[in-house]
């Protein structure tokens, strides 16, 4: 792993990189509560073949920082990771988990010269989402930590105990057996920094989706999907155990994304990069090289 810095939008952002650079580029772009080190095991299968950056992003680890839930709005989040592509030489192959992902479809969206394909790591696009949500069923409840995120001082309780409440969190009903040891170690250096769990937490704050009480849908206002379509190949990796997002928040994908392929992994969850990252590594070189 090499550590690197660029200038984004006027702000300094840290990455770690692997591989030579010279290699095609691989933007690799983590979620919630994670940061660029949740990429090493998947970028060390990877190095081979793609110049793996990852960088933290927006509020997370050493990146730019700043205070108020304005500045966390997917498009501002977009913005930056926009510019890195240019940086990298766009388009580039962008891939995104959890929130990553949600950046990642950004991205492919809003800024479409910037991508040439699009991974998707168990994250979901906004519309099948955001539907999946406002039903009042499955999806709403197993997003209910949602609005208990948004409650004022939750970075607070949180990072209480030596942050053993986001742990119990982190870990609701999938597999942390992963993250011991330096790991875990390094995981609380990077949640421990000055206003970063607040700033991470600020992404959910600023984010508009409705997250409905279970068994009380939400009726959603009729939204323009014009824009919300992905025209690059994309491929979505999707870990079958996964309890925090259910197979239904992607229902209904492949009419935003007409050249979607979906590989499952069995006997994987959420944190599927750490469990399972060769196995997410040689989907990806199959995809590739088609």
């Amino acid at each position: 792993m090499h550590p690197r810095w660029f200038t984004l939008n006027g702000q300094d952002f840290f990455a770690r990189t692997w591989g030579d650079p010279s290699l095609p580029p691989l933007l690799m772009l983590h979620g919630f509560p994670e940061y660029s080190g949740a990429w090493e095991e998947v970028a060390q299968e990877l190095c081979d073949r793609f110049y793996c950056i990852a960088p933290d992003q927006r509020g997370y680890g050493q990146s730019y920082c700043p205070d108020g839930v304005e500045n966390y709005r997917t498009g501002v989040l977009a913005s930056d990771m926009a510019a890195l592509a240019a940086e990298l030489g766009a388009p580039v192959t962008v891939m995104g988990h959890d929130w990553g992902a949600s950046v990642a479809y950004g991205l492919a969206m809003f800024f479409p010269d910037v991508v040439a394909r699009l991974i998707i790591v168990n994250g979901v696009h906004p519309v099948p989402f955001q539907k999946a949500m406002a039903a009042g069923g499955a999806q709403s409840e197993a997003s209910q930590y949602i609005n208990a995120l948004r409650r004022e001082g939750s970075e607070e309780y949180l990072a209480r105990d030596d942050f053993s409440k986001l742990l119990q969190l982190f870990s609701a009903h999938m597999d942390l057996s992963w993250l011991t040891g330096e790991k875990l170690a390094a995981y609380k250096v990077e949640w421990g920094r000055e206003g970063r769990l607040k700033a991470m937490i600020n992404w959910y704050r600023a984010s508009t989706l409705v997250v409905a009480d279970p068994g009380v849908p939400v009726d959603l206002p009729q939204i323009d999907t014009s824009r919300l379509h992905v025209a690059c190949p994309h491929l979505l990796i999707w870990g079958m155990d996964d309890t925090a997002l259910l197979p239904v928040s992607r229902k209904g994908l492949e009419e935003f994304a007409k050249d979607l392929t979906i590989q499952e992994i069995k006997n994987a969850d959420h944190w599927l990069l750490h469990q399972k990252a060769d196995e997410v590594a040689q989907i990806i070189r199959n995809w590739m090289s088609q």
